[in-house]
């Protein structure tokens, strides 16, 4: 955790849209660094949910991606959206459907 604490920080990722961002709303990209920085550790670890419980909680895709359609400019963001849109079949089914995608692009 600690090096990939490190590249966050030190500004391996980053540019200046990820700066007005935590400036506006720290809270909202503290966030993110720590979805991001969970995700990864759910994708190495294949141990972290237990079979009984696939679905730990629900998640509002609609919201996630109007959310994610906002912040196209930060690298933070895009990383998120590239590892959901690769790693959840429901996310990417979902953002397919959509016939707005453009403001994705």
């Amino acid at each position: 955790a600690a090096g990939l604490w490190t590249v966050f920080t030190l500004g391996g990722v980053g540019s200046k849209a990820s700066a007005q961002l935590e400036q506006c709303s720290p809270l909202a990209s503290q966030s993110l660094l720590l979805l991001l920085t969970l995700f990864y550790f759910f994708i190495s670890d294949n141990t972290a949910f237990s079979s009984s419980n696939p679905h730990a909680f629900q998640i509002n895709f609609n919201s996630l991606y109007t959310a994610l359609c906002d912040q196209q400019k930060s690298d933070q963001a895009t990383l998120l959206l590239y590892m959901l849109l690769h790693q959840n079949s429901n996310m990417r089914t979902y953002v397919l459907a959509r016939t707005d995608i453009e403001n994705l692009v």
